[in-house]
This record gives C-alpha cells, sequence and structure tokens, in this order.
C-alpha cells in the first residue's frame, strides 16, 4: 500500500507548535511523492521541504497581516462585513495574543527552523562523497534557517533558539549573531547565482546570504557591516536593475536580472505555487477574480502622488476601472477602489493554486541599505549615489539636498518596496512607527506595538514562556 512520503516523519522538538508536526516532509510543494521512490530519501528532498514552507497558506492571508495590513501602506480591503478572521483587528491595530494571524506565522516560521535543523543533521551524516554539494545543502538550510529567525527575531524580539530551549526567550541580540552566523556560514558554502544550472534556479545562492546579512546587519544598526555587504552585492556582477520597474512582478522578469531571492511558484503546469497568495489579494466583485484583501491605502496612494511618483504608483496599484498590462479591464464597479497590482498573476487571476514567484530579495533593496547605512556613517556621496540609482530608473530626479537625507532614504524604501512585506518592521526599526500610524488614523500604542505578543496558544502549551509588554 502505497503512502505519501511527506505524511510518514515529524520533527519531534517537544513543543508542538514550535515546530508543526503535519506535514513535516512537505518535500515537495507542488505533487505528491511516494514513499517506495527511495531516490527521494535524500538530503536534497529534506532541503526541498523547508523551500515548501514559503508556499504555505499561511503566506497568502497570515502573512499578509502581520506585514501589510498592520502599516500605513494598507488595508484590510474586502467587504466591511467580512473581517477575515483577525484581519480588522490587525488593520485596526486592536490585536490581541489570540489573534490567530501571529499563531499561524509563529508556527510557520519555526517549523521551517526545525526542517532547516534537521536537514542540516541528516545532510552532515548521510555520507555524501561530493562535498561541494553537501556543503551547498548545508548552506541552503542554513540560509532559510536564518530567514525564518529573521522575520521572528524582528517580530517578537527575544524568541527560543529552538537547538537551545523549546520556553526560554533568549535575547534579541542572541537570536541575531545566530542568524549571522548561520548566513556567513552560507556564504562561504552557496555558489553564485551564475554557477546553478537551470534545474536549480531559484535556489538559495552566496549572493542571496549576503544580501540578507546586509539587511540583518541594517537592523542591528550595523552600518559599516551593513555597508561593506550591501555594496559586495553589488559589486558582485551577479545583479543589474530590470529597466522597467513596472515588469519586476511579471512572469518574464521571474529569476531575472534583479532578483537576488524569490519564493518559486511556477512549474511546466500550473503550480501550487505560494497558496491563493494571488487569490487572496485579487479585485472583488464585478468581474473581478479574488478576495479583495490587503488594497494599497489612501495614505499611500498620497505617498506616490506627493512624490511625483506615477511610475511606481501605476505598477503598485491596480485601480478600479483600469486596463491593465496584460488588456484584462478591471470593472469600475469592483468593491474597493485599489488592489495590489505586485500580487497580480496574468495567466491564473482568481485559481487558488498561485503560479506566480513571490520576490523577496532584490538588487534596489541593497542599493538602499547601502544608501542608509553610508549616510549613517557620514557618507554623503555614497548614500546619495546609491538613493539616485533607485531614483533614476523610475524617472525621478536626483537628490542633492543632504539636510533631511535619511527621511528621504526612508520614503524610497516605501515608495520602492511597498507591498513587498517590510512596512511594519521598517516603521518600527526607524522608530516612526508612532507617528506614522497616528497619520494613517491608526492607534499605536508606545512600549507594545512595538512587538507582536507571543500566541496565547503558545503560552498555554509552554505557560513558563514569557509575554510580551502590555499583552
Amino acid at each position: 500500500m502505497k503512502k505519501q512520503y511527506k505524511t510518514i516523519l515529524c520533527l519531534l522538538m517537544g513543543a508542538a507548535v514550535l515546530t508543526g508536526c503535519d506535514d513535516f516532509l512537505d518535500v515537495d510543494s507542488r505533487k505528491d511523492t511516494d514513499i517506495n521512490d527511495q531516490e527521494l530519501v535524500t538530503p536534497e528532498a529534506y532541503v526541498n521541504g523547508i523551500y515548501g514552507m514559503l508556499t504555505e497558506w499561511d503566506y497568502a492571508f497570515s502573512y499578509l497581516g502581520v506585514t501589510e495590513m498592520l502599516s500605513d501602506n494598507a488595508d484590510k480591503g474586502s467587504s466591511p462585513s467580512d473581517t477575515g478572521g483577525d484581519k480588522k483587528e490587525l488593520d485596526d491595530l486592536q490585536f490581541t495574543s489570540s489573534s490567530g494571524s501571529f499563531d499561524a506565522m509563529w508556527a510557520n516560521w519555526y517549523k521551517a527552523i526545525g526542517r532547516a535543523s534537521y536537514a542540516i543533521e541528516y545532510t552532515e551524516g548521510f555520507g555524501l562523497t561530493d562535498e561541494g554539494y553537501k556543503n551547498r545543502l548545508i548552506g541552503e538550510a542554513k540560509f532559510l534557517r536564518a530567514y525564518n529567525y529573521f522575520f521572528l527575531v524582528r517580530g517578537f524580539g527575544d524568541v527560543p533558539l529552538q537547538h537551545v530551549s523549546l520556553t526560554e526567550r533568549v535575547p534579541k541580540e542572541e537570536v541575531y549573531a545566530y542568524i549571522e552566523a548561520d548566513l556567513l556560514d552560507a556564504i562561504n558554502t552557496l555558489p553564485n547565482k551564475s554557477d546553478y544550472e537551470s534545474k536549480d534556479l531559484g535556489r538559495a545562492t552566496k549572493g542571496a546570504a549576503q544580501a540578507l546579512l546586509a539587511k540583518v546587519y541594517l537592523y542591528e544598526k550595523k552600518w559599516q557591516q551593513a555597508y561593506d555587504m550591501a555594496q559586495t552585492v553589488i559589486g558582485s556582477g551577479q545583479y543589474s536593475l530590470e529597466n522597467d520597474y513596472a515588469t519586476l512582478w511579471r512572469v518574464t522578469t521571474e529569476n531575472g536580472v534583479e532578483s537576488i531571492f524569490e519564493v518559486q511558484a511556477r512549474g511546466e503546469v500550473v503550480a501550487h505555487g505560494v497558496q491563493q497568495y494571488s487569490e487572496t489579494q485579487g479585485a472583488r466583485g464585478t468581474s473581478g477574480w479574488g478576495w479583495g484583501f490587503n488594497t494599497p491605502s489612501q495614505n499611500l496612494l498620497d505617498a506616490y502622488n506627493a512624490a511625483g511618483d506615477d511610475i511606481r504608483r501605476d505598477a503598485t496599484i491596480i485601480f478600479a476601472g483600469e486596463t491593465l498590462y496584460d488588456g484584462r479591464i478591471v470593472s469600475a464597479a469592483v468593491e474597493n477602489p485599489m488592489y495590489n497590482e505586485k500580487a497580480y498573476s496574468s495567466a491564473n487571476a482568481g485559481a487558488g493554486d498561485g503560479d506566480k514567484n513571490i520576490r523577496v530579495l532584490r538588487l534596489a533593496e541593497i542599493h538602499l541599505i547601502a544608501a542608509e547605512a553610508a549616510n549613517e556613517l557620514g557618507n554623503t556621496a555614497a548614500a546619495l549615489t546609491n538613493l539616485n540609482i533607485v531614483r533614476l530608473r523610475v524617472n525621478l530626479g536626483e537628490v542633492t539636498d543632504t539636510a533631511n537625507l535619511r527621511q528621504a532614504i526612508w520614503n524610497e524604501r516605501r515608495l520602492e518596496l511597498a507591498f513587498e512585506h517590510d512596512r511594519w518592521f521598517d516603521l518600527v526599526r526607524t522608530g516612526q512607527a508612532a507617528s506614522a500610524m497616528q497619520a494613517a488614523g491608526k492607534n499605536f500604542i508606545v512600549g507594545t506595538h512595538e512587538l507582536f505578543p507571543i500566541p496565547y496558544n503558545q503560552l498555554i502549551q509552554t505557560p513558563t514562556m514569557t509575554q510580551n509588554p502590555n499583552y
């Protein structure tokens, strides 16, 4: 009797919500695997299972709530009567430790970390004779483990290091140190993007680990390290900016020249992708193709208009009544006035199974990391150079005024990276959250909302774990 291989093994780490035992070996999210197919029981299969976590339903709904709907970039969307579970309370900044989106992402991120740790251990002991291949797989797993810990530490602050304790939260500085160590190891073993065969395109690369480490350093305010690592990526010769900003989220640029790391969704046939990512954010109602959640806010539209940024505005926002680049007509009668164009899939609009790669790291952001870090170091020339490289692509004038350069760089991050799931974390790390939320009509509570609440379900299972302040 055949069984699906993905259901037969579970990494038991003690507290199930930290690792998530169901579907532990989701080796390939786009097809079922067979227990009798022994060639799948390989280290690479285990590493593929870590990537598979990025395509789970959590990333199509809960993830939107805790990265975008919280912020001034987005509103809940959909219809007023559809709360989307906890999405209205997230949008209104009235969430609690029982809000389901935090619970879902906490479990997802820790489950991915558990898969990564197991994949590393399994690969080390498997007996691979090709050292380069073995080290590459371990490097991929370490990159993905660092990626998931980065979300946890940005959102929750002090969190458990899973290999140390399932209940004791360690200071965020220790978490960041662990992330740094994983990424430095990955940098030493991963190949450049150009060294991968076409069948492996989309796997973590040396450049992806360097780019993520530059971003980690930025959040830690390690300005020199952030600048140096960003410049390493920029100077690697592996990446360049796409000429046309509007094409960055279309099929034609998937894994393209600007892409450093993205979630793979496209196969020879319609793939599982990030389950319902496009559908949940598609236009809702008459002639629509989705649920209408996570809609651009008037606040974001005003920011684009104030900057004269028509190119990025029109590439980021679908307006009711417009005709899209592929000829699709958006009815003027759809329920919401605006939708997220970066989530739009031309070929697969409305389908539950997505076919759209999700961009995670790209070169433009690395230029903005270099700009911010250089400015904090007092190197205004380098800051202006990197900032203006990004602006010139979208036909905006060069910034020459250095009096408000820090704010100019922060504003540029918002306009360049809107709906790429960093806005909330940027607001918190830069100290802008309270004022930005007030301007957006949201009540940000200083001393509370800088951190997410530790999920109630986790505290029930591990009652010795501490909660964040005021939840």
